[in-house]
């Protein structure tokens, strides 16, 4: 028996998550005061619309209202108010210890704390993101196992989060796939989408389900399908980081909220899809699953593999999976080679402080090699 319970039918058709046990719930409120630091301290990082619409996504998920339902513009402005006011308050506060049962962990230690919380029902997740930005959650556990050397922590419902949501990531030994942050990223590409209904890769995919009658259903079955692509991406990302070493990491908190920093991950997302999500889809060949992959690439990976949109291109004629399978061929040897001379650049000129070079002589020196390697 848990120590949590959820309740998904209402009469307003809203998310409802009741936690009876009173240690849950402090332990969701400690949580997410440590989102709110992170936020804080991270969240104004993307762009006045970029910020506008993850915040409206935020607000939908704190008051729990259903994808469909309108917003009421005083009621968000005020919420909104309410929360840059207390981030301005946070912003300089210390992130707190997790506290089980009276013992306290660092809010990084998720292995530990995963210890004493799986066995209740329970996930937690703390680790670094893009521009080093701390993400942390606590979640309902929907499935764990494990396979080769590594655990996964299928995650339903979540109690606690921060502004970004990331639907997948892999943190040591241990990836976990977020259903919840899935379901809302794919709604939030979906009404994105929606404003001019273009003819591409996203609304091919989209098309592949019935979104305009049965929007619940549609986005559940999209979920469900994809979280497979998402747990094939962090076993990509699980064997990239075997090959790269931890020296990887170090180098990326070098380059840390710098242009370099968002080549070097894409790069390492290149390799682990060459390695293992792009030879799957390949495979499997499910049109909605390859659809999507290729409509939710970021800018910086379409702008350094254009060789994969050609290929993507291509398959819509004549839907030879096996164009994939090529690419994957030929992209992982090169990606491993690019993220091999990144790393050779960071220990010779990065790992060491070099006081004639300059700051910015090192992720320059990066920028430099990976725009001469797109593929």
């Amino acid at each position: 028996m848990s120590d949590y319970s959820t309740k998904k039918n209402n009469p307003s058709g809203a998310r409802c998550v009741v936690m009876p046990n009173p240690a849950v719930s402090d332990l969701a409120e400690a949580v997410q005061y440590n989102c709110h630091i992170s936020d804080a301290r991270y969240g104004a990082d993307d762009s006045l619309c970029v910020y506008l619409m993850k915040m409206r996504e935020y607000f939908r998920w704190e008051k729990h209202l259903p994808y469909g339902a309108s917003l009421e513009r005083e009621q968000v402005g005020e919420w909104l108010q309410a929360r840059e006011q207390l981030w301005e308050e946070l912003e300089g506060a210390e992130l707190r210890p997790i506290e089980i049962d009276g013992a306290c962990y660092d809010p990084f230690d998720a292995e530990a704390i995963n210890a004493r919380l799986a066995p209740r029902g329970l996930v937690y997740s703390g680790g670094l993101g893009n521009r080093s930005k701390p993400h942390f959650f606590l979640g309902a556990l929907e499935q764990r196992r494990s396979n080769q050397g590594y655990s996964v922590f299928v995650v339903a419902n979540e109690y606690a989060r921060d502004l970004t949501a990331p639907p997948a990531m892999t943190l040591g030994r241990t990836i976990f796939v977020r259903r919840e942050a899935l379901r809302r990223f794919l709604w939030e590409k979906l009404e994105g989408w929606r404003w001019n209904r273009p003819d591409n890769a996203l609304g091919r995919a989209f098309a592949c389900y019935d979104f305009e009658e049965a929007l619940e259903a549609s986005l559940d079955a999209m979920t469900e399908r994809e979280i497979k692509t998402l747990l094939l991406h962090e076993q990509g990302e699980y064997e990239a980081g075997q090959c790269l070493g931890e020296d990887w990491n170090a180098m990326l908190m070098d380059l840390s909220r710098t242009p370099a920093e968002l080549m070097a991950r894409a790069v390492r997302d290149h390799l682990a899809d060459c390695l293992v999500t792009l030879p799957a889809l390949a495979d499997t060949g499910e049109p909605s699953s390859l659809h999507l992959y290729i409509g939710t690439l970021t800018g910086m990976r379409q702008h350094l593999f254009p060789t994969l949109r050609d290929a993507y291109a291509a398959w819509l004629e004549d839907r030879d999976h096996g164009l994939f399978t090529r690419i994957a061929d030929q992209g992982r040897a090169h990606w491993e080679r690019v993220a091999d001379g990144m790393l050779t650049l960071w220990r010779r000129d990065g790992a060491d402080d070099t006081p004639d070079a300059g700051p910015d002589a090192f992720p320059n020196a990066i920028r430099t090699l990976v725009e001469a390697n797109r593929l």
